[in-house]
């Protein structure tokens, strides 16, 4: 089992507030991420998409559920899959950083591969959608 990392970072001349609320959202995240995605739970919490919220990401048989673990607004969302997926152990974390007036997206990805040399091939794949869908964040807003 071989363990991956993704790192990216993206800065945006964006109110914090409304970044967040794009990549908070399970039904816009779809748009960032290049895939269909839907909340099928809502969080106990005042925010719908907040700790305990469950959202499936893709169609039919290429989808996994992903469970969000920690949601502190305007600064940070973790979340981590939930359902029967080719990886283990996988983490997401999102930090909304503020400087010189500009919003600081950091988006981090760590997961283990359960088949082997499978991880590579979605790393690259997910690092691609997910830079990609980042760009459009200024169009999304």
């Amino acid at each position: 089992m071989a363990s991956y990392t993704i790192e990216i970072q993206e800065q945006y001349d964006l109110p914090r507030e409304r970044v967040f609320q794009l990549f908070a959202d399970h039904n816009q995240i779809g748009d960032i991420l290049g895939a269909p995605v839907k909340r099928i739970k809502d969080s106990d919490q005042a925010d719908p998409n907040g700790v305990g919220s469950v959202r499936k990401v893709g169609m039919g048989p290429i989808s996994l559920e992903e469970t969000v673990i920690a949601f502190e607004p305007d600064a940070l969302i973790e979340y981590t899959v939930t359902s029967m997926s080719p990886i283990r152990n996988h983490l997401g974390r999102i930090r909304f950083d503020e400087l010189n007036g500009r919003t600081v997206v950091n988006y981090t990805i760590r997961f283990d591969d359960l088949i082997p040399f499978s991880g590579k091939v979605i790393s690259v794949g997910l690092e691609q959608a997910i830079r990609r869908g980042m760009k459009k964040v200024p169009k999304l807003a």
